[in-house]
């Protein structure tokens, strides 16, 4: 019996490579002999993307399409397509083609020899990307791999996962889900293949600077307690320097050197103000990031589908 091969493919804005990708894609999966479904989702593009993916899937049976009512961003889109993949394994990977679609191959044939999950980790980030956005991302996944006891330092979306796997991250119920580590989290049998980051041959990056902040901060957050824990760190060294401050003001009081002035008072003061306020605005960020969890709303919203999804089942209630 045939092993069905989803490839799942977030798309937003990409009217200009949803042709080639899908073609791209086919034309080396068939070559191979293996069988396959592409699944596009639509993550609320404001171009023709969705007409695009339309188009594909009138022409090629393998292909099919998800398209949210906005923009959920790329974790949810993910998400969708392995919700909706009725493949025994799935691949995650960019549109824009900047993971070399030729891996796939070779991920399949490592699943087939029994790994359940075959990350796709990065052996150069690629030629254009500015020196600034190099550290930022370096730090970034430096900080979380610390933070998780997971190497994210090359880390990426483009993988293969097991239906097992796949099973796995889909029963997980976090509204704010960071795949890339969830899919470590998880475990099973994993290995990894190396790739370069190749250039985009259409259109610029969606990744702006404060997207990428906000991506890091959301997913730190989500995923790692540690911010917590730094102001009760804070507040530790605040009441050390209290007690060393205080020890010397009444020492000297008591042998009669006390200095006049408020200098010291005010330094002190604009110090634990600021500490405070650093302190309460983690805290408010990680209350903000429980009360949309426990709002139940679903991590997205479909509003039509194109294909034959094979994998159609009774939605779940945090999918509409």
């Amino acid at each position: 019996m045939d092993q069905l091969l989803s490839v799942i493919i977030p798309s937003f804005n990409e009217e200009g490579m949803i042709p080639k990708t899908s073609k791209t894609i086919s034309g080396l999966l068939e070559e191979a002999g293996i069988s396959y479904e592409l699944i596009f989702v639509n993550d609320g593009s404001t171009d023709t993307t969705w007409e695009k993916i339309r188009q594909e899937a009138s022409g090629n049976s393998c292909v099919k399409g998800v398209n949210f009512s906005r923009n959920f961003g790329k974790e949810s889109a993910i998400y969708a397509g392995l919700f909706y993949a009725a493949g025994d394994c799935c691949v995650v990977i960019d549109c824009d083609l900047q993971h070399p679609p030729e891996k796939i191959i070779e991920m399949y044939h490592l699943w087939e020899e029994g790994y359940e999950i075959v990350e796709g980790v990065k052996h150069s980030r690629g030629e254009k990307e500015s020196p600034a956005h190099f550290f930022a991302a370096r730090c970034f996944y430096k900080i979380i791999s610390r933070l998780t006891d997971i190497d994210m330092t090359r880390a990426s979306d483009f993988k293969l996962l097991d239906r097992k796997a796949v099973n796995a991250l889909l029963n997980i119920r976090e509204k704010n889900a960071f795949f890339r580590a969830l899919s470590s989290w998880i475990g099973f049998k994993t290995t990894s293949v190396e790739f370069d980051v190749r250039e985009r041959e259409i259109g610029e990056t969606k990744w702006s600077t404060w997207s990428l902040i906000k991506y890091a901060v959301s997913n730190i957050s989500s995923f790692s307690a540690a911010p917590m824990q730094i102001v009760s760190l804070l507040g530790s060294v605040m009441l050390l320097i209290s007690l060393i401050l205080g020890g010397i003001a009444l020492y000297q009081k008591i042998i009669g050197t006390a200095l006049e002035g408020f200098t010291t008072v005010i330094i002190i003061n604009l110090f634990t103000g600021s500490i405070i306020m650093l302190s309460l605005g983690i805290i408010g960020y990680y209350i903000s990031k429980i009360y949309d969890e426990i709002q139940g709303r679903p991590k997205y919203i479909v509003r039509g589908i194109c294909g034959d999804l094979k994998n159609t089942p009774k939605e779940p209630k945090d999918v509409l």
